[in-house]
């Protein structure tokens, strides 16, 4: 029975989130949070929920759902090899079981233990799954890394040296041909490699299903408890190098007990989700994969991406195998509803039985937003629960959470069960953000250094993260990203410009001409801009010495600016110079993250002869505003 819908939707904020509840028919938990105030105006922010019970490793959600629904369909993807089209390859719970202790038991066999590792230099794949489990199972920690490390040239580098510092005993890709470049590299040489589909000299990873287990897996299972290292997850390097992150059984099973807390859909009925978030993040790696098999769900892999080039498949996929959970960043699910809108059929594909709709990695328009609702409520008769969080990969990942209706987005929630968060204001309405709880790391891989200065004298993970509240008078209502401390600076009048939030207004003012850009003045007397422009603009332009010279796309620019400037409250909101940059950023010179974002050390340190022409006023590539 559809529910019966209010006929106003109000635009009060307060007003919205009544109307929400109302109307949102997925089963939710109210926020509960506790406020310590402390002498010097730090916050510390508790959720009043107790910490529910934890596995002890993810062996145990697959044991669980293999004895009480064996011939449930635990994982699919595309059978053919291109991942493009055709029948379905699937894997019940009893089948996934017993590959995961043939494939450990084959690790096992080949010497493999804790102070080994496992290396992944592949994408998505149900072998690829398989294998990451089997060494979970066996106590082998695994080192996803992003496909990209390994296909693009100008990438290797950044592959090679990780190789370099985890050293695995074994790789994994799914196609040997595919990756022959990577695999021909001088510090694969000498590791065993396996694949799905091989060439000379590598092993099939059939060969590692056909091992039969003996008592020496059990044994060895029966030692994988809590502080067993899972996974070492490098970090896609936004403002510094990748770091490699201890990542144990306790973070990933501790999180998903406080994630399944404040989602009792969950346990209602098993999830499905058919979803394409990177493995080698924790975003989809772990928060969305054990989702799904903590609670005997059906993930549907899908090989597609919010791009031009995968956004067909992925509507295909998602149309043969909608889910009950959507998770997606903002531009999949901005693409997504620009499909939907034309095509009734996929509408109700997409949308009628959705217990979430869950974004994160960045803010979700508003208007996307909207959207979603006016198609979840066209659909299924009431909304899903519509959710953001918060979290890094230090965190496993998430700890706070939007977990009651609220009718708006950009807000990343409240703290999830025994997680503390300690906020540390600035004096501007703004406070830095650190963590403790279960589902943090203790450090990094093989750089103490790192591990040393990643804590406060509490143990307090630093975040580098900013938040500001919703209401600060009422904590519960939740926590609003306000960009990276790390990211600030102060222009040489000892004014702070706060540079994460100043960026997104200056990419909205400027849509359609800045793919990019990177707030500059440090130790200046004035905010300046990097530009990036949008790669179609560039063609038949002058790129010589680095910036463009270009009149009317400099006008543009200036206008927008002016637009941003007008609502400017001071001189740490308004950017009075920019710079069009000729060379878009270099993945080579680690200028582009694996998450496809900029890493701002490395753009300003790589172009500190362009940072000098920003702020040369006779220069004749500087746009003044």
């Amino acid at each position: 029975m559809r529910a019966q819908v209010p006929p106003l939707r109000p635009d009060n904020i307060a007003e919205r989130a009544e109307w929400a509840r109302q109307v949102t028919t997925t089963p939710w938990v109210p926020h509960q949070v506790a406020q310590e105030v402390r002498a010097d105006g730090t916050l510390i922010l508790r959720s009043a929920r107790a910490m529910p019970p934890v596995v002890r490793n993810t062996g145990v959600w697959l044991h669980h759902w293999a004895a009480v629904t064996p011939q449930s369909i635990a994982l699919r993807e595309r059978a053919a090899r291109d991942r493009s089209a055709g029948d379905w390859r699937e894997l019940d719970y009893a089948g996934l079981l017993a590959q995961v202790r043939a494939v450990a038991a084959a690790l096992i066999a080949r010497g493999l233990g804790a102070g080994d590792s496992l290396a992944i230099l592949s994408g998505n794949g149900i072998d690829h799954l398989i294998l990451s489990l089997a060494g979970q199972y066996a106590g082998i920690p695994v080192v996803p890394l992003a496909e990209q490390y390994a296909l693009i040239p100008a990438a290797h580098p950044r592959l090679t040296a990780i190789l370099n510092r985890v050293r695995p005993r074994l790789i994994f890709v799914d196609d040997a041909a595919r990756y022959a470049a990577a695999l021909a590299l001088p510090e694969v040489q000498g590791i065993e490699v396996t694949a799905t589909w091989v060439h000379p000299g590598v092993t099939p990873f059939t060969d590692l299903l056909a091992t039969v287990p003996g008592a020496d897996l059990d044994a060895r299972h029966a030692d994988v408890g809590p502080e067993t290292l899972a996974k070492i997850l490098f970090t896609s390097g936004s403002s510094s190098e990748p770091k490699g992150v201890l990542t144990t059984q306790a973070m990933m099973c501790a999180n998903l007990a406080q994630l399944a807390d404040v989602m009792p859909f969950l346990t209602a009925q098993p999830p499905r989700l058919t979803d394409w978030l990177p493995w080698n993040h924790v975003f989809g790696g772990s928060h969305n994969v054990h989702l799904a098999l903590a609670h005997g769900g059906t993930l549907t892999i899908d090989h597609g991406k919010p791009t031009a080039a995968g956004l067909d498949l992925t509507l295909a996929n998602r149309r043969e195998m909608p889910g009950t959970l959507a998770f997606n960043v903002p531009v999949g699910f901005a693409l997504l509803t620009e499909a939907a809108a034309t095509d009734a059929g996929l509408r109700a594909r997409l949308f009628s039985g959705l217990d979430l709709l869950f974004y994160a990695g960045a803010s979700l328009p508003q208007e996307v937003w909207l959207r979603l609702e006016q198609f979840a409520l066209a659909e299924r008769g009431g909304l899903p629960l519509m959710a953001s969080s918060w979290g890094l990969t230090e965190t496993a990942p998430a700890c706070l959470m939007v977990h009651e209706p609220i009718g708006r987005s950009g807000v990343v929630g409240v703290p999830l069960a025994g997680v503390e968060v300690k906020l540390i204001p600035d004096g501007a309405g703004r406070y830095e953000a650190r963590v403790r709880g279960p589902n943090v790391t203790a450090g990094y891989f093989a750089d103490p250094d790192k591990t040393a200065t990643a804590f406060d004298p509490e143990g307090f993970f630093i975040t580098g993260d900013a938040m500001r509240f919703v209401d600060p008078a009422d904590p519960s209502r939740g926590l609003i990203f306000d960009g990276r401390v790390s990211e600030d600076f102060k222009l040489d009048t000892g004014t702070w410009v706060q540079a994460g939030p100043l960026r997104l207004a200056a990419l909205a003012q400027l849509q359609g001409l800045a793919q990019d850009v990177v707030i500059c003045g440090h130790d200046r007397g004035e905010v300046g801009l990097f530009v990036f422009p949008v790669p179609a603009l560039l063609p038949g332009r002058d790129q010589s010495a680095g910036a463009l010279s270009d009149g009317d796309l400099a006008a543009r620019i200036a206008d927008g600016l002016r637009a941003l400037n007008a609502n400017a409250s001071g001189s740490a909101k308004r950017i009075t110079r920019a710079l069009l940059l000729a060379e878009p950023p270099s993945l080579a010179a680690h200028e582009i993250t694996d998450k496809g974002s900029l890493n701002i050390r490395a753009v300003l340190t790589r172009r500190a002869a362009l940072l000098k022409r920003l702020y040369d006023n006779d220069d004749p590539a500087l746009i003044r505003v």
